[in-house]
Formats: C-alpha cells, structure tokens, sequence
C-alpha cells in the first residue's frame, strides 16, 4: 500500500512528509517506520517522489528489519501466537515500519553492520523479563528474541575529500504496551544499551549516533535514567535540537524543556516528548541544530497542516555539524 500511496502521488501525509523533508535538505537522512520490501521498491519510488520536489538522493541503504518477523511462538505471553506483538519486532507484516538511510555523499553498502539478528540474552548488561522469578513470556521465547525492534546498523559514509563516519542507526521499541514484567520498557532500555557497549569497547573513529530512541530523559514512560545518562557521555554531544512550535505546544504537567520535544502526542497520553536523537562524536563541530516544529504564525507551520500533524507526529531532527 505504500509503493500503491506514492506511485498515485496523492497520499496528504506524504505530501507532507516529503514536503518537510525538503524544506530541511538534509544531506543525510534515517527514515524511521518506513516499511521495507525485498526490491526495495517503495524506498525507491520515495526517492523519485523527493527528486521530483527537488531534493536528490543518489544513495540509500535498507535491511530486512525485525518488524513483523515471524517467530512461531507466543512472544507476549497472551496465550496465542502469529500476532503483530509475537513477531520479532511488532508487526503486522516483515518490513512493517522498518528503517532506511538516504544519502547524497557515497554510503559503502558492502562494509555496512548489521547488528539486527544480535540476541538479546547474549547483549553484556542486559535484563530480560521475568514474572514470578521465570523467564517472561518463557525460556524458550527468550532463546530465541532478538534485541532489536527494527534493527541497529552501523552504516559508513565516504563523504569526498573526507575521512569516512559512521551512522549508528536504531528505532527502539516504546516502553510501553505491556505487564507487570515490563518486557517492552526493559527491551527499550536494551536497545540504548548497545551503543553503548558498541561505544565502550569498538568505536568508530568518527560517528554519529541517530534514531527513534523512544525515550525521554524526564517525562514519559520508559527507564528514563537510562536516557539523562547517554545525554551526559564523555564520547558523544548532545546539540540540544529546539523548535519554538515545541514551545508552544507544551504540556502543562510535563518537567522537561519542550522546546527539546520531537513528538506530539496527546496531552497526558503521553504528551509530547524528546524521543529522536542526533548524536555527533565530539570530532564533529556542531555549527547548528533544531527540530522542525514551526511556531503557529511561522509560514513553515503550514507545512504540518490545520492540526500540526499532518506528516504525523514525529518531527524531523536536524543537525549541522563540520570538521
């Protein structure tokens, strides 16, 4: 239905996505839940729909996410099998929402990570769900999961005349979504968990670390901690992306700065929340950064409609960075 949605060129929400997408001109892009197929065929006819508005990308990278992939076994403890949430990551069909990286410098496809099918039992540091002291939903659906919602990607850019960095590429689950076991809220957490191990002990020499990390440092669901942490790493900085429409979108019970918010979600359900991140390595100098959230009488607002949600409720992320 998305390659249908792009072919007849008049889906609104992509109108507006692509809309915001060139407005921004990033050089380099992740796209989040964007759903995969084996020819790559919607990533492509993506692409042609961003170059006829201007913007060409002449590199791009996606991989078989975990989103929808079947497992055969009962992974959420309901009692049944072959639904989204018994899939290696929630989907309701492999590819569902998946990843990919647009690129107007070269991407080496050949050299790229992809650390996607690492179990999770076998990540150092990482806590699996248990209820009443077994393993949650059982040990053999824990035999068998993955970490990774979507996927986590080391992928090199070879930018001309440059030395290559690498994207550290990830969308992580949201915390939320089920028991007492808090399975999704520990399997969040996890996934920050292997960049972090990726950073202490394999580094790339020049990255960026970027994605839908699904958790907020202050407010919102989720092992927060765990977030205010890596924002205080000695080996990554942290531009502080600010919008102004942010501002003035901002939920009255909520302690975080929402000039920092990447969401808009439903006030107190769970609100808007700073959930998208760009981390440079600290060889980078940062030149600027923001999210594209435009104030109400700014005339980029209209780029996300009436209501501010019409290219969805994540806003793009964007940082300037030199060397």
């Amino acid at each position: 239905m998305l390659l249908r949605d792009l072919r007849k060129g008049k889906d609104d929400q992509l109108a507006s996505i692509i809309d915001v997408i060139t407005a921004v001109a990033p050089d380099v892009l992740l796209l989040t839940d964007f759903d995969y197929d084996l020819d790559g065929m919607a990533l492509s006819a993506f692409v042609q729909s961003l170059g006829a508005a201007g913007l060409t990308y002449d590199y791009t990278f996606a991989a078989r996410p975990n989103t929808g992939l079947p497992t055969g076994l009962d992974m959420d403890g309901n009692g049944r099998t072959g639904e989204a949430r018994d899939a290696q990551g929630y989907g309701r069909f492999n590819g569902d929402g998946g990843m990919a990286v647009l690129s107007r410098v070269p991407i080496d496809r050949d050299n790229v990570e992809n650390l996607s099918d690492t179990l999770w039992r076998d990540v150092a540091g990482a806590t699996l769900p248990v209820s009443d002291s077994a393993p949650f939903p059982t040990q053999q659906a824990q035999d068998i999961q993955r970490l990774s919602t979507s996927g986590h990607w080391v992928v090199p850019i070879v930018p001309a005349g440059f030395d290559r960095f690498h994207l550290l590429a990830w969308s992580a689950t949201p915390p939320v979504f089920d028991g007492p076991e808090d399975r999704n809220g520990l399997r969040n957490r996890d996934e920050l968990l292997v960049w972090e191990n990726r950073l202490a002990n394999a580094p790339p020499a020049s990255f960026i670390v970027l994605g839908n990390a699904n958790l907020d440092p202050v407010d919102g669901d989720g092992l927060r901690d765990a977030m205010g942490a890596f924002l205080k790493r000695a080996d990554v900085q942290d531009p502080a992306p600010r919008s102004e429409g942010g501002v003035f979108a901002a939920d009255p019970d909520h302690m975080g700065d929402p000039s920092l918010d990447t969401a808009d979600w439903p006030d107190y359900a769970p609100g808007n929340l700073r959930v998208s991140y760009v981390f440079p390595s600290m060889d980078w100098t940062v030149g600027d950064a923001g999210v594209f959230w435009p104030a109400p009488d700014d005339p980029d607002a209209t780029l996300l409609g009436d209501d501010g949600l019409a290219a969805g409720p994540h806003r793009l992320v964007w940082v300037d960075v030199s060397r």
